[in-house]
């Protein structure tokens, strides 16, 4: 019986990859790169399943194909504004994502960035690689204490909850949340937890915002000019959702001016592209898209699209479907 045809647009943990070639006919991208939308048009008609990653933006014209093979999609990652979901149910495409593996992970990433940009440790790094540290006195790169400060999160998801655990249990931050529905009663007790049915109101009165919804139309440009203005003046914004939720010009403008204290970004508008103000100002500490990077991480979200595509390819419901299989 011939095996089916699946296409990774990037290398993947070697485990899973080796799982994938020995149950499929695979096909990975060597290079490492993105592809072209051209290139991906023509994945369209030369294979029967597409595993792009979240950085892989799948629209309507890479779905319209003519003549199209491709009947399911195995997106590496959570989110999946990146693929035209309406586009995929027309053409009959079947879609699955990786939930329930990145929590414990891009928590850790949104506490590396609030310690970072909250200590200014991107800064003294630099400074001591230059050359440029004169040695230790009493008022160089004062930064700030997390004992006891408020942490607005924006968005109160898995994430975001763990994020909460580590700055309540481990600094003693007090947690301050906005989401359009309450938190269950036994997280608000555990967390010390307060909801703020108004955004507004929570970015104006905590001291760190991080942010922890997800993206497209409703999400972009959440954080924009008027809502930075919000922000107390010794105030810092994280984001390890989508870079899509900021308007990075806007952002840099409030980094330049001091209009906020810092940032920490692991996400951005237009990925791999930064915003070039961005990159000119000391006080955004800038990771290059990090938030899942664990090998166990990455590994089990390998394994959870190999689930699917088992499942697919077998006649089975999809173990993570965003859109079932039409005979569903």
């Amino acid at each position: 019986m011939k095996r089916p045809r699946i296409l990774l647009t990037r290398r993947w943990p070697d485990a899973v990859e080796q799982r994938l070639a020995r149950d499929y006919d695979m096909v990975v991208d060597s290079a490492d790169r993105p592809l072209s939308a051209r290139q991906l048009r023509a994945a369209m008609s030369a294979f029967d399943a597409l595993c792009p990653t979240v950085s892989d933006r799948i629209d309507t014209a890479i779905l319209s194909v003519p003549n199209a093979c491709v009947r399911m999609i195995g997106n590496f990652g959570v989110g999946t504004d990146n693929i035209d979901l309406e586009a995929a149910r027309h053409a009959g495409i079947a879609v699955s994502n990786t939930p329930g593996v990145l929590t414990e992970a891009t928590a850790d990433i949104a506490l590396l960035l609030l310690l970072t940009a909250a200590r200014r440790g991107g800064e003294g790094e630099r400074e001591l690689r230059a050359g440029a540290w004169s040695g230790w006195r009493p008022t160089h790169l004062l930064g700030m204490e997390l004992s006891g400060k408020r942490l607005g999160l924006v968005g109160f998801g898995r994430i975001a909850q763990a994020v909460a655990r580590r700055a309540r249990h481990g600094f003693g931050m007090a947690i301050h949340y906005y989401n359009r529905s309450p938190a269950d009663p036994a997280v608000e007790k555990e967390l010390g937890a307060t909801r703020h049915v108004d955004l507004d109101t929570l970015l104006a009165s905590t001291d760190i915002v991080s942010l922890h919804v997800p993206g497209g139309a409703e999400t972009h440009h959440l954080i924009d000019a008027r809502r930075l203005a919000l922000l107390r003046s010794d105030a810092i914004l994280i984001n390890t959702a989508r870079g899509t939720v900021i308007d990075e010009a806007a952002l840099a403008d409030a980094l330049a001016n001091r209009t906020i204290a810092a940032a920490g970004l692991d996400v951005y508008e237009r990925e791999p592209a930064v915003h070039p103000a961005l990159l000119r100002q000391d006080n955004a500490v800038l990771l290059p898209h990090l938030g899942s990077a664990t090998i166990e991480t990455r590994s089990a979200m390998g394994h959870k699209v190999a689930d699917n595509l088992d499942a697919f390819f077998g006649g089975r419901p999809l173990p993570d479907p965003v859109i079932s299989p039409p005979s569903a």
